[in-house]
């Protein structure tokens, strides 16, 4: 379990890179235009392909620490069995979507990389290159989705990191 817990830390740096490479292409792009000489061609979807791998590399360590958005309105209501029930079918269901977009993901970085498909751009990116982000996140939400259903399984609640705050409900 903390080798799991260490590949979600390493998604959440990752994803926090990526959002300062987000900072850097906007700024460089900002700059592009102010100083023609510092023009990168394709910052604007190099930013985009930042945003998009730091949003999927984040899903799986926000789950795991519990700062996804849930609607407990229901769930404090039930006692708990029918609590632990509706967990696990919950989580299943989310297991199910999960990797299905994980699948079609992957199955999109596999058909760009064999028709060779590149952006549009005047940098003319291979397409499976920022792709990786988006499979890698959903591989990851998918992992963290089945540790937390056989945690509920097991009548376990997901651990929180260490000196972390407990997650609220807002």
């Amino acid at each position: 379990m903390k080798a799991l817990n260490r590949l979600f830390d390493l998604a959440a740096w990752l994803a926090a890179g990526f959002l300062v490479g987000t900072l850097a292409m906007v700024l460089l792009g900002i700059a592009g235009r102010l100083w023609p000489v510092l023009a990168l061609p394709g910052s604007d979807a190099y930013a985009g392909y930042c945003m998009a791998a730091a949003a999927f590399l984040a899903l799986a360590p926000t789950l795991r620490r519990g700062e996804h958005i849930r609607v407990t309105l229901v769930l404090q209501r039930l006692p708990a069995p029918a609590r632990r029930a509706l967990e696990l079918a919950v989580h299943a269901v989310g297991l199910a979507l999960a990797g299905g977009l994980a699948w079609f993901s992957l199955r999109l970085v596999w058909q760009s990389h064999a028709f060779h498909d590149i952006s549009t751009g005047l940098d003319a990116t291979p397409l499976w290159i920022p792709q990786l982000g988006m499979a890698a996140g959903t591989v990851l939400l998918v992992l963290a989705l089945a540790v937390q259903w056989l945690e509920h399984l097991r009548g376990q609640s997901a651990p929180a990191a260490p000196g972390d705050e407990p997650a609220r409900i807002e």
